[in-house]
């Protein structure tokens, strides 16, 4: 009995095993017609493709060269010979960011990685209805009027990093000191999110060592080991290896701790009827309690984990860039302190109208530094996409992209090209942005770090305005230079370090004025 039992168990094994086999051949060879007629590289190995060296190169790198040498639309085949398709024409990524948008949501190992670490967020859903529903609770805290009611805070955050880095000024004797920046600036941005998304204080910037920060850190920013390759490589069609091994137990810290300080801060915020101010928590209880359909505490608190997780990576990169480039041109740096010293105490309105130098700096932070270099897509259905050039073999001026597809837009090559940027595209040049108007890439839109369309980051008027705000903070009172030679490496989002360094480091010599 016993024998028949396992006997059958095995063909179902195997009959399951061969379907999922046949379907993946299938879509092998739909993939393998559909792009016959677009080039790309040869894949550098049988096992592992492209991945290897997308991954231990310097990033987008290869994106570069590839569209440089093959053209607007590019193929290439990662893990297990798992085809993507790299797309830098811009009618493709009008549609596929735009009207498409639905038709290409994220894959699903980026699904699951949101899951796994954030839970079903807004990051996580897909689907017309459901993002858009979970878009309406959380945009009227994100407006322009809701964040002109938070640049306070923004203000108030900034001057507490400032006063730390002064200490650390006066603990050198009052000399120029060597601060590690990144340190400050994913505490900066945690205490930021805190503070005016939740009325909460993280206290991540009296310097002393916190959990939720070391948890975070520890998953995103130490991307040298073997397994956190193995995941990166694999989580495309394998996305259960996100459980497996130290980076799974990482992944179920970050997501407890995040869940943990959410429910505390949810139960306080219900206590206390935080429903009158204009914080991202106040919004939702309001908006929850007027839902027909209101959310489950799991549902808030998956809200809750992405827009922590949201505003500490991204943010904390941007301004350790920012700073980056700021210190290594010292002509610059004093012209934008003479700026910002013309509104020493700036309003919402002249932070984002009033001073042109520093909007450039940051707009060229973006485009030389996007924190998300890919953005990523899988196509829902088998789709034709229009494209503003033909493919050279055929003269057809659309592209069949086949169900399941991997669709990759590398950000750092679009905001990178020549043709469009001018000759000095790879150097950091913000009197570009108070040049005359040019053409848009995208009909008007010319930076992809936020994306665009219904998809694009609700959070980007947040992260902009606190960063210029710390940025006014800071150089009102410091001055800064970068003496080591630094590198972007890859981790969850795009960081600094010093050259050859396993994690993000920005040491700059800061002095105060």
């Amino acid at each position: 009995m016993l024998i028949s039992i396992l006997y059958n168990l095995a063909l179902v094994l195997l009959g399951f095993n061969l379907f999922i086999t046949a379907r993946y051949v299938l879509h092998f060879v739909s993939m393998r017609h559909s792009f016959r007629h677009i080039p790309g590289p040869r894949a550098s190995s049988l096992l592992w493709g492209e991945e290897w060296n997308l991954y231990h190169g310097s990033p987008g790198a290869l994106y570069i060269d590839w569209h440089r040498r093959f053209g607007k639309l590019v193929k290439f085949t990662g893990a297990f010979g798992h085809q993507v398709l790299s797309v830098t024409d811009p009618r493709a990524i009008g549609f596929i960011l735009g009207e498409g948008t639905y038709c290409f949501p994220k894959p699903q190992g980026v699904r699951a990685w949101f899951k796994a670490t954030l839970g079903e967020g807004i990051l996580w859903v897909e689907g017309k209805k459901a993002h858009e529903n979970q878009r309406r609770l959380l945009a009227p805290a994100l407006n322009q009027q809701s964040i002109r009611g938070l640049t306070d805070v923004f203000f108030e955050t900034s001057t507490i990093l400032a006063n730390q880095w002064n200490k650390l000024v006066e603990r050198g004797g009052g000399q120029e000191t060597e601060i590690e920046v990144t340190n400050w600036a994913g505490r900066f941005a945690l205490d930021t999110i805190g503070r005016a998304a939740f009325s909460y204080d993280f206290d991540c910037l009296s310097g002393e060592p916190h959990e939720l920060a070391s948890a975070l850190d520890g998953l995103t920013n130490n991307e040298h080991n073997p397994s956190s390759f193995y995941m990166r490589a694999l989580f495309w069609i394998f996305p259960a290896i996100l459980f497996i091994g130290k980076k799974g137990e990482m992944i179920k810290k970050v997501k407890y701790h995040l869940g943990s300080i959410a429910s505390k801060m949810l139960n306080e915020a219900k206590r206390i009827g935080d429903r009158d101010t204009r914080t991202l928590m106040a919004h939702i209880l309001r908006s929850d309690e007027s839902s027909y359909e209101p959310m489950s505490e799991d549902e808030l608190i998956s809200q809750m984990r992405t827009t922590i997780s949201a505003g500490y990576e991204t943010v904390s990169a941007i301004v350790a860039w920012m700073l980056y480039e700021i210190a290594c041109d010292s002509d610059f740096q004093e012209q934008l302190r003479e700026e910002i010293c013309t509104i020493p105490n700036p309003s919402f309105d002249q932070l984002n109208n009033r001073l042109p130098l520093l909007d450039a700096a940051l707009k060229e932070t973006l485009r030389m530094h996007p924190a998300i270099l890919e953005n990523h897509h899988e196509a829902s259905e088998t789709i034709r996409v229009p494209l503003s050039e033909p493919i050279t073999e055929t003269g057809e001026q659309q592209i069949i992209i086949p169900k399941g597809t991997t669709v990759v837009i590398p950000v750092n090559v679009l905001q990178m090209d020549k043709e469009f940027w001018g000759e000095d595209a790879e150097f950091f040049r913000p009197g570009r942005w108070l040049e005359s108007e040019r053409g848009g890439l995208l009909k008007g839109q010319e930076l992809l770090a936020f994306s665009v369309g219904p998809r694009s980051c609700i959070g980007k008027s947040f992260a902009l305005t606190e960063i210029k705000a710390l940025m006014v903070t800071l150089l009102q009172r410091f001055s800064c230079r970068c003496t080591k030679k630094i590198e972007p490496f890859q981790s969850f989002v795009i960081r600094p370090r010093v050259q050859g360094e396993t994690a993000s480091s920005l040491p700059l010599l800061v002095k105060k004025l």
